[in-house]
């Protein structure tokens, strides 16, 4: 609930307004019981514990990089569904990769995520426990937010557009729209939707390919949405808010990766005011996929250098923990978990 929300609730049942800002300030304590509020009434703790309840996200599994302490999650919620949240360590602060699903129904051949299957939306509450439990267990503050976990944030719209106002709110855990950055796969009216809201935040777009022929061969959602389209929406997204748009480019060897590949690319992204962020692809099994190596990285970039497009190579944080998301979180299910 929003402090608002929290207020009418607690007014409507017959209970002092001013003890709705006390519930809200005990939940941004990381308190995960009703009877840790310290300063709220026994009967007002007693209709909380028989109306509500606390979303937390339980660490189950904990994975530390040897090489750069980037730190891996496998959190599980009320019921027992799971998810996983990676929490990566920059000279500029603490960044936290999240998840808006259980799974994801986007189906994109490369990724993990999508072979565990989809089942369920998460609450924002959920999205909120994600960040609130690793600067638990780290004992850090979060300073930046990746919505690029788990599932498809458009998909979920709703409850991550509540997540983002909830988690930037002064009363909350007060982190910055301009330091949360949306992944989407390219759910075309979505993004018109989230234009028209002024967040503030940076979008970024998983393209992954310069034609619609290989992006619908790797990306089932560009059999709905043409490349076209969703440039077009990308640049309506940028005149309407001013953040500039970040194409993720996932670059596979023999796929996507030629010269010819490139040139199209930066035809397709001339004049559009973006940002290209390549990533040699993740060895998942079952995909056949192999990651560019660095000369054909390096070749890639230099040909979209010259059309003046913007092209850096994603920093790899947590090779040896498999910090890509899914991963974690099939081995969970192939042991016997949900």
């Amino acid at each position: 609930m929003t402090l608002d929300e929290l207020t009418d609730f607690v007014t409507e049942n017959g209970f002092p307004k001013f003890r709705a800002k006390q519930i809200y300030d005990w939940l941004y304590k990381n308190v995960t019981d009703f009877d840790d509020m310290r300063n709220i009434s026994a009967d007002l703790k007693t209709f909380l514990k028989s109306s509500c309840y606390i979303s937390v996200a339980n660490i189950e599994k904990k994975l530390v990089s040897r090489y750069d302490k980037t730190v891996k999650y496998l959190f599980s919620f009320n019921d027992g569904e799971c998810v996983e949240s990676v929490v990566m360590s920059y000279k500029h602060g603490y960044s936290i990769c999240i998840s808006t699903q259980v799974g994801c129904k986007m189906g994109c051949t490369f990724c993990a995520t999508g072979k565990s299957g989809f089942s369920r939306s998460l609450a924002p509450s959920e999205m909120l426990g994600q960040i609130e439990t690793a600067q638990r267990d780290l004992n850090i503050r979060i300073s930046n937010i990746v919505l690029m976990g788990m599932g498809e944030p458009l998909d979920n719209f709703d409850n991550v557009v509540k997540f983002l106002r909830l988690v930037s709110s002064d009363n909350g855990l007060n982190i910055g729209m301009r330091h949360i950055t949306l992944s989407t796969c390219g759910i075309v009216p979505k993004i018109y939707e989230l234009a028209k809201l002024h967040l503030g935040i940076t979008l970024s777009v998983s393209l992954h390919a310069p034609n619609d022929e290989i992006r619908q061969r790797t990306m089932p959602i560009a059999r709905k949405y043409s490349i076209e389209e969703l440039l077009k929406a990308c640049s309506d997204y940028f005149k309407t808010t001013g953040r500039r748009v970040t194409f993720e480019y996932s670059m596979i060897s023999g796929v996507n990766d030629s010269d010819e590949n490139a040139r199209e690319l930066a035809k397709r992204l001339e004049g559009t005011q973006s940002h290209v962020n390549l990533i040699p692809v993740n060895t998942v099994e079952g995909t056949g996929y192999l990651k560019s190596n660095i000369k054909r990285q390096q070749a890639f970039i230099k040909i979209l250098a010259a059309k003046n497009i913007g092209a850096t190579v994603r920093r790899t944080l947590g090779s040896d923990i498999n910090a890509s998301c899914g991963q974690l979180k099939r081995k969970h299910i192939e042991e016997g978990g949900k």
